[in-house]
């Protein structure tokens, strides 16, 4: 079976929905998610290195969300979070294990690792970084 765009793309950020991998330039000290190639700050002259994130942050901003795109039906309503991580980037995610009635601005979360979408029209299951709240943890 011939892999589809999608397909190649998913397998290409491995590292980063699995191991919630950005960069980091060791000349400004600014860390970036997703990885980048050039640091915005000091462009060319920037040094880039791979960076593990903790997957611990803070809940910044939130949604519930009631009327999912295709293919996320069975899981509404479910909350969609921006999470701002303790190195400083922001990202989103989806929050679980919890109530929508839980989650607040400023929450602390932590990275759990989660599927994602069950088998796209290539038989792939994809797994991924979902948050949970540390509290209830």
């Amino acid at each position: 079976m011939p892999h589809t765009k999608s397909q190649a793309s998913y397998w290409r950020n491995i590292p980063q929905w699995h191991r919630l991998e950005g960069v980091e330039c060791k000349t400004c000290g600014q860390f970036y998610f997703p990885s980048r190639s050039l640091c915005p700050e000091c462009r060319r002259e920037g040094k880039l290195e791979m960076h593990g994130f903790t997957g611990k942050g803070t809940v910044y901003s939130y949604t519930v969300v009631h009327a999912p795109p295709q293919g996320f039906e069975l899981h509404r309503p479910y909350i969609m979070a921006i999470v701002q991580l303790n190195e400083g980037p922001k990202l989103t995610a989806q929050i679980v294990d919890c109530k929508k009635e839980d989650v607040k601005i400023g929450s602390k979360v932590e990275t759990v690792f989660r599927r994602v979408k069950d088998g796209t029209e290539g038989g792939i299951i994809q797994y991924g970084y979902k948050f949970k709240l540390k509290e209830l943890a």
